[in-house]
């Protein structure tokens, strides 16, 4: 669960492809957070790891959007 992320094996089309599926479920994991914020019920243990989880995918979008944007020398 806590191994590094495999992504400099990948070819640029596949990266590409999980990027934009990491993401749908960072809005999707955004989505439900707001709406069980919003019933007022929610159960802050669930929200919390909803919200590790969140940053954990933000992170793979950091470097997957890294790794995709050419270095350029200035």
């Amino acid at each position: 669960m806590n191994a590094p992320y495999d992504f400099a094996m990948k070819t640029e089309e596949v990266l590409r492809v999980e990027l934009e599926v990491f993401k749908r479920e960072h809005r999707d994991l955004d989505e439900a957070i707001t709406a069980l914020q919003d019933r007022g019920t929610a159960d802050q243990l669930t929200i919390k790891r909803l919200k590790k989880q969140k940053l954990r995918l933000k992170d793979k979008i950091a470097i997957i959007e890294d790794m995709l944007t050419p270095d350029i020398i200035a």
